[in-house]
């Protein structure tokens, strides 16, 4: 995929009911609290990069398998950016249910587990999915997903932990920060508080180049 076409030709018909307006507050710089999110890189990247996303939308697949790795590649590695994954659940229970057990996965297991977790649960979104139907992301499949990338002992304790409602704190605090920041549609990404609206990748790299040059 070229870099110069964006993942937004892909989300033209984004994961929602309805015709989505986008405001003039994407270019204001939001305030956003990042302590206790997992993420990709190293703490002292001086660029925080925010995607909202539901894990049962078929465009936050797409972005995840096409756009995540050149934008990892492109400055995560190099050290220029930090990514992160916040969760705007609103397609279904299904949805809510990934991720308050992708938060446990993380509040138990920390941020590797997490990271892998969350790579095989879009990887294994089914390609014909109905995004209204329910019941695809039930509890024994959630378990089952975890047992591939985790150890019988840290299944066993994510699952206790999820039965004790261990993520919900943290699924409430990334809906609630969407909320705030008028999030309706995903992938929605954040580049240091500002809404990124551009159509192309080197809107995209220009955007992350203007967050270096301004610091926070």
């Amino acid at each position: 995929m070229s870099k110069k076409i964006f993942w937004f030709v892909g989300i033209v018909v984004v994961c929602i009911v309805g015709i989505i307006f986008l405001t003039n507050s994407a270019e204001k710089s939001a305030e956003i609290d990042y302590k206790g999110q997992p993420f990709l890189g190293e703490a002292s990247a001086p660029v925080d990069i925010i995607e909202f996303g539901d894990y049962k939308c078929p465009n936050c697949k797409d972005f995840n398998d096409q756009m995540v790795p050149v934008i990892y590649k492109d400055f995560v590695e190099t050290g220029k950016a930090k990514f992160y994954f916040m969760n705007y659940s609103f397609i279904n229970i299904d949805s809510n249910r990934s991720a308050q057990f992708a938060e446990t996965v993380y509040k138990e297991l920390g941020n590797e587990k997490f990271w892998a977790f969350h790579e095989l649960l879009f990887s294994k979104q089914p390609t014909d999915l109905s995004y209204e139907k329910v019941d695809l992301y039930t509890e024994d499949f959630l378990e089952e997903a975890l047992s591939e990338i985790a150890t019988e002992k840290e299944t066993k304790k994510v699952m206790k932990a999820f039965g004790e409602n261990a993520g919900q704190e943290a699924w409430d605090k990334d809906m609630q920060m969407a909320k705030n920041l008028g999030v309706q549609s995903t992938p929605t990404i954040y580049i240091d508080g500002k809404q990124f609206t551009g159509k192309t990748y080197d809107d995209f790299v220009r955007k992350v180049e203007e967050a270096t040059a301004n610091g926070k």
